[in-house]
């Protein structure tokens, strides 16, 4: 099938300009509206919300998404945007893939461990996480749309990392503040049915850290009226994902924490805003009224600020059309493209610092304030985004927050997609570890980047994911301050440490991070992702820290699909999304292998902790196994001597 990008050169001048089409008709069995807001004379319109469904509201343990197995690939990946042809082609068909069960692992125990016979749990917590929602202004001129459907350095099969790129084009791009408003709802179904202590988001909140995207992202989950396009808002009249919504938001007896992501801070999670490049200013480009001109940014991943030709117009989705079509989109100087395409400007597009994009946490109706940035230590600058929590006073244990991202200001001209701590975040981390060592105190970090998960590649082998730990080989002016080796090796000296969790990768895998000394099963600890709202499998998880009878702990962590109601924009999303994957068929579930951080260089090794999953579902549900040190064990009898 042919490329049928969009090639119009027209300014967004009024609504009149465009063609309108009508909007899904919901039927009244499908969709209960809730109707808000005033008619009559002050000539105010009725804003819509939109209700999960009551009764499809479950985790993975009982229910699953399947993509459909029955499809013959018929849309090539370089032809995602032809979103009409995916019914006719048989895509975004998916069905019930029946209940997942949770897989008990005990690989960080000793060999001989087993749970007692007739084992009974307490709980100590319950919360749930988030995380790469990267909600998005499909109408930012500053963008990286273009790139997915150029396949600039592919072939006619489509398989170039250009094609498989669906973070920079989806068609999950039109709905992300609807699929977030479902994912809250389904929360709070939940917790009405089990109560939920809290909740925290893993980063890459927004895709682009955009005021406007921020404030959409806190603003669904305080429930406010979301008007999710920008510009002159098109199509906000007829088009489904342009409407404005009354978003649920969380049940306010739920607090919940953000960590921060490389898309929180950076241009499309990729490029320093504030590096000086000759040929852009990055900063400027989010509130003008041109349409960004980029070189192949993917191509040339390890050197993103080579502005060299050809430049290519990035282009914005049509909000006036029902599929959201990707228009102003094309090389420069070629016919049509001879002069910028331009937009109405928005200064409520304008790119946020990272201390800004903290800053927005402070203005919101759900609690706490801050929503954990709050608790940054005193003394610390505006930029920095650790922190660590205790969820229950009564409680052992500590969440500690850690902004693991890359530094502005590390002179690398690669992708800042990478692990990274300077020394201030290398020291507080330390310093946290030590402190919860030393009062006692079960620990999780929450970080938004894995470790020890992405396959490492050479500088030179074209392949590199730009996932892993960072090393300085590119001649950036700064170090990371701690080796990856290093790293896990600071963490295994503390027993207390349950698991590290984070996003990033938009996969659901568990990977066991094993000590090399027998005689001590409990400085192991585990490492749990979770996959993106953005792309299939669209999931949250839930995670359960239970004491067993035998005092060692059992985490319980368990995959949720949003509870969308079908004729739902957040449905539409569901159907999007399962058919991106059926087309791209990006590698959600392992490959089995991952950068063994024993070994200097971390060479690609087999994980025998990273277990396959289906394919056609992605998730991963778990209940894992955690020895405590004896220090600790004498504690928790003491706290909790009914066990």
């Amino acid at each position: 099938m042919s490329n049928t990008i969009h090639t119009q050169n027209n300014n967004l001048q009024n609504n009149n300009g465009f063609q309108r089409r009508d909007f899904l008709k919901y039927s009244s069995s499908a969709l209960a509206w809730v109707y808000l807001g005033g008619c009559g004379n002050s000539g105010s319109t009725e804003v819509l919300g939109y209700p999960i469904d009551p009764d499809n509201i479950y985790t993975t343990l009982e229910h699953t998404v399947k993509l459909s197995q029955t499809i013959a690939p018929k849309i090539i990946p370089q032809d995602l945007q032809n979103i009409s042809d995916y019914k006719a082609s048989g895509y975004g068909v998916f069905e019930d893939g029946g209940p997942l069960s949770a897989v008990l692992r005990s690989d960080i125990m000793s060999s001989t461990y087993a749970l007692p016979v007739e084992n009974k749990q307490t709980r100590l917590v319950k919360f749930f996480s988030i995380s790469d929602i990267h909600i998005t202004d499909k109408e930012s001129p500053s963008q990286l749309i273009y790139m997915q459907p150029a396949n600039i350095t592919g072939d006619e099969h489509g398989m170039s990392l250009e094609a498989q790129a669906t973070s920079a084009y989806s068609p999950t791009m039109l709905y992300t503040t609807q699929v977030l408003d479902a994912a809250i709802q389904t929360v709070n179904a939940l917790h009405k049915k089990d109560p939920i202590d809290f909740g925290i988001s893993l980063g890459d909140t927004c895709n682009s850290t955009q005021y406007n995207e921020t404030r959409w992202y806190i603003d669904v989950i305080d429930g406010q009226v979301i008007t999710p396009s920008s510009g002159i808002n098109v199509g906000s009249e007829t088009i489904d994902y342009q409407k404005s919504f009354k978003a649920a938001g969380l049940d306010l007896d739920i607090p919940w924490y953000q960590a921060i992501g490389n898309h929180d801070h950076f241009w499309l999670g990729s490029i320093p805003l504030d590096v000086p490049i000759p040929e852009i200013d990055l900063r400027a480009s989010y509130v003008s009224d041109e349409v960004i001109a980029m070189p192949d940014t993917l191509a040339r991943a390890a050197n993103v600020f080579d502005m060299t030709d050809p430049l290519y117009y990035m282009g914005v989705l049509d909000g006036s059309t029902v599929t959201g079509e990707i228009i102003k989109a094309g090389e420069v100087g070629t016919p049509g493209f001879t002069t910028p395409p331009n937009v109405i400007a928005d200064i409520k597009r304008r790119s946020l610092t990272k201390a800004e994009w903290a800053q927005e946490f402070f203005t919101t109706t759900t609690k706490p304030s801050g929503h954990g940035l709050n608790l940054v230590p005193d003394g610390k600058p505006a930029d920095f985004a650790c922190y660590s929590f205790l969820p229950k006073s009564e409680l052992p244990l500590k969440i500690i927050v850690l902004d693991n991202t890359q530094s502005e200001e590390d002179g690398d001209p690669s992708i800042h997609g990478r692990g990274f701590l300077d020394e201030a975040r290398w020291a507080w981390l330390k310093d946290e570890l030590q402190k919860g060592t030393d009062a006692g105190q079960l620990m999780i970090i929450a970080a938004h980047v894995p470790i020890g998960v992405s396959p490492h590649e050479a500088e030179n082998s074209g392949s590199d994911t730009y996932l892993d730990w960072y090393e300085n080989i590119r001649g950036g002016t700064m170090n990371n301050a701690v080796t990856l080796p290093n790293l896990i090796a600071e963490l295994h000296n503390h027993p207390n440490l349950l698991m590290w969790m984070a996003g990033h990768r938009h996969v659901n895998i568990v990977k066991a991070f094993l000590t090399d000394n027998s005689t001590e099963p409990e400085r192991g600890f585990w490492h749990v992702e979770t996959s993106s709202l953005h792309d299939f499998p669209q999931q949250l998880r839930l995670f359960e820290v239970s004491l067993n009878s035998d005092y060692t702990i059992s985490i319980s962590a368990t995959n949720v699909d949003p509870a969308v109601a079908e004729g739902t924009p957040a449905y539409t999303a569901r159907e999007y999304a399962v058919a991106a994957q059926q087309i791209v068929n990006n590698q959600l579930s392992p490959n089995l292998k991952g950068a063994d951080p024993t070994v200097p260089g971390f060479p690609n090794v087999e994980d025998p902790s990273i277990k396959e999953m289906d394919p056609n579902i992605c998730s991963y549900n778990a209940e894992l196994l955690k020895q405590l040190s004896p220090e600790m064990i004498v504690k928790m009898q003491s706290l909790f001597p009914a066990v």
